[in-house]
């Protein structure tokens, strides 16, 4: 990274970041400072996906998408991209040896936003994996810069701890996807009778996946292991939130932790990997 143009597609990627999410924003600053922005340009080209299929309501979003296919497929091969966020994404990509099957999985979950409504627990795992799974995996190969053992010890933890932050926004955007949207991605759950017992259900898969994910939180390198940590304590704050709520509140608003308790979280996380109690 040496030119003028590859430090303002990192700044893109950045500006980008810090503006659609505090709560990640605040992980990645948690960061060694030269992980920042490798893990930046990777949240970038997500988001940059997720618009597409989520928010472009008014313009034609099988187009978009498929034209952004296309430019990522490019940007890939010719290591370079006139849209910032992807030139900086390729720059990752090719750094870090992240596997282009990781990508096309991502892209495929993105796909089926723009087609499929109802899901079932096929259908549902491999959303989650291209969606989620392989994101965290993305990150994964930048901490560990390409050391493909200690990727292969730390694949399955990441992937856990992946879908356990999918499952808890599924839950968190229960109204929105339902009602908006119309999609229900949790399978044999009819969201328009949300009960206790399904929400229990749910609940109990995302508690699995958290603990099978912090086990390997506590094996990543000390330049990542904070910022990842914080995270995890984010999203498992708003889970204990949204486990206290009854079912009927999760369907009708969206659960929300307040900018305050953020970085109330971020002090005692910060406490707890001080003095190793993770």
């Amino acid at each position: 990274m040496n030119s003028l143009y590859d430090l303002i597609s990192f700044k893109s990627s950045r500006i980008i970041t810090t503006s659609y999410s505090t709560s990640f924003s605040l992980g990645i600053k948690s960061l060694a400072k030269e992980l920042r922005d490798p893990i930046y340009a990777i949240y970038g080209f997500v988001r940059l996906a997720d618009e597409i299929v989520d928010t472009f309501h008014d313009h034609d979003k099988e187009k978009l998408f498929y034209r952004f296919k296309e430019d990522v497929d490019l940007a890939l091969s010719e290591k370079i991209s006139l849209n910032p966020v992807l030139h900086s994404f390729q720059f990752v990509v090719n750094k870090y040896s992240i596997d282009r099957e990781l990508i096309d999985a991502f892209m495929h979950s993105m796909e089926m936003d723009l087609f499929k409504t109802d899901y079932d627990r096929k259908n549902f795992e491999k959303y989650v994996l291209g969606s989620a799974e392989v994101v965290g995996l993305m990150c994964l190969k930048v901490f560990l810069n390409g050391d493909g053992k200690e990727y292969l010890q730390l694949k399955p933890a990441a992937m856990k701890l992946g879908a356990a932050y999918q499952k808890i926004n599924f839950l968190r955007d229960l109204r929105a996807d339902f009602h908006d949207m119309g999609r229900s991605y949790f399978p044999n759950i009819d969201l328009s009778q949300f009960t206790e017992s399904d929400k229990q259900i749910i609940e109990n898969e995302i508690e699995n996946d958290f603990q099978e994910g912090l086990e390997g939180i506590r094996l990543l390198p000390s330049s990542s292991r904070f910022g990842v940590y914080l995270s995890f304590i984010y999203y498992y704050n708003l889970f204990r939130k949204i486990r206290k709520l009854p079912a009927e509140k999760i369907i009708t608003k969206r659960i929300r932790i307040s900018n305050a308790r953020k970085y109330l979280i971020l002090l005692n996380s910060y406490f707890k990997f001080k003095f190793n109690t993770i």
